[in-house]
């Protein structure tokens, strides 16, 4: 019976020994101890919260350092044209364009239409395509520009001017008549010129008056900004129009059309862009203090024949002694044929007279009178600008 009993002993051992030492595929049973550490946690057991939001934060700030920041512009939109709608949803007129799509890195959500009024360029319509117009006076000109606008906000450079009608159809119609008043607007400023002031720091031009069936009244003057036009100055209409604008960056070109507008509110096409350097100007004269000075000028034509007759007049409280009355003309400039009462000499558009011996002295308040023949092509051009020992003289 003990005999018995050893045996059982001696066995049960060696299967528990066994059992130690084999898996149930062959394999070791004891796992390594880092293979532990990742084993399930115990049935029963919770996540530790602290270290699911420190996961979810690092995913987090991954995602938001990877993301990167719209700031590219929509394309400048571009061929824009007249396109009237069939239907125009105004009795009175609808004033309408078309133009070609822009593109974005994200996509296009909008287009603004800008319509210049006579206090600048409102903001007239927004819309997804591209055609858009807004309602107007029948037969009245109406200029105006298109934006493109992304989702991140980001505004394309303007699309260029352009002027159409405000019709009720595809094509002009008679009815309903217009209203009555003035509604023909004035002429297109031409033939802007650069520098006309050299001694100017900053911007200067000037271009040729407009015409009106009533009387053109004033210019306005619009620089192209990022984003659009913005009006930057306001003239009075006169014989010898021309701006001036400070405070710009010097070496730097500016892009500027002009508007005429007559007392009715009726507004010119834009003149042609022009594109004027902004300059550093030239030393003031110190050999011509206080020189002030008015010019008047008369042209007659008959043929291909101009007569100029010119009155220069001392407005400064000091004597001029001696002296040179230059003009500057708009291309193509008048021919020079002979002058009288100064020494007349021609450089490409510029005319200079030198004082002789017997007028070449103005005292304040006193003035002279010169003038010159010269050939040109119609129409007749006339100076854009005046200036005496290299000094500016107003228009009188």
């Amino acid at each position: 019976m003990g005999a018995v009993l050893l045996t059982l002993g001696f066995v049960t051992l060696a299967l528990l020994v066994a059992s130690l030492a084999i898996g149930p595929a062959g394999q070791a049973a004891a796992a390594p101890s880092h293979l532990a550490a990742a084993a399930p946690a115990p049935t029963g057991a919770q996540p530790d919260p602290a270290a699911g939001e420190a996961a979810e934060g690092e995913a987090a700030d991954g995602e938001a350092a990877g993301e990167a920041v719209d700031t590219t512009p929509p394309t400048r939109p571009a061929g824009e044209r007249p396109c009237p709608v069939p239907l125009a949803p105004s009795p009175i007129g609808y004033a309408s364009i078309c133009w070609n799509a822009s593109s974005d890195d994200t996509g296009v959500v909008a287009y603004d239409l800008y319509r210049l009024d006579p206090d600048g360029f409102t903001r007239a319509a927004t819309t997804t395509g591209t055609v858009g117009g807004f309602s107007g006076e029948l037969g009245r000109a109406y200029t105006m520009y298109v934006v493109a606008r992304d989702a991140a906000g980001n505004v394309s450079r303007p699309s260029g001017l352009i002027t159409v009608t405000a019709v009720t159809g595809m094509s002009p119609t008679s009815t309903p008549t217009p209203p009555p008043g003035d509604r023909l607007p004035p002429s297109k400023p031409t033939g802007l010129r650069d520098a006309c002031l050299q001694d100017y720091h900053g911007v200067t031009f000037c271009w040729q008056p407009s015409t009106d069936n009533v009387a053109v009244t004033a210019y306005d003057v619009y620089r192209e900004s990022a984003t659009g036009y913005v009006k930057a100055g306001t003239l009075a209409a006169s014989t010898f129009p021309n701006f001036a604008e400070s405070g710009l960056v010097t070496g730097q070109r500016y892009t500027y059309v002009v508007v005429a507008r007559d007392a009715a509110g009726n507004l010119s096409a834009p003149s042609d862009p022009l594109s004027a350097l902004a300059r550093p100007g030239l030393p003031s004269p110190t050999s011509s203090p206080g020189l002030e000075c008015a010019v008047s000028y008369r042209a007659v034509t008959w043929g291909p024949t101009l007569s100029a007759e010119i009155t220069v007049r001392n407005t400064g409280t000091a004597v001029i002694d001696g002296w040179t009355l230059t003009l500057d003309y708009p291309e193509p400039a008048p021919r020079l044929v002979a002058g009288w009462s100064a020494d007349w000499t021609q450089s490409g558009a510029r005319f200079s007279g030198a004082a002789r011996s017997w007028n070449k002295v103005l005292r304040p308040g006193s003035s002279t009178q010169v003038g010159f023949t010269a050939s040109h092509t119609a129409p007749a051009p006339a100076p854009v600008s005046f200036t005496l020992n290299g000094r500016p003289c107003t228009a009188a």
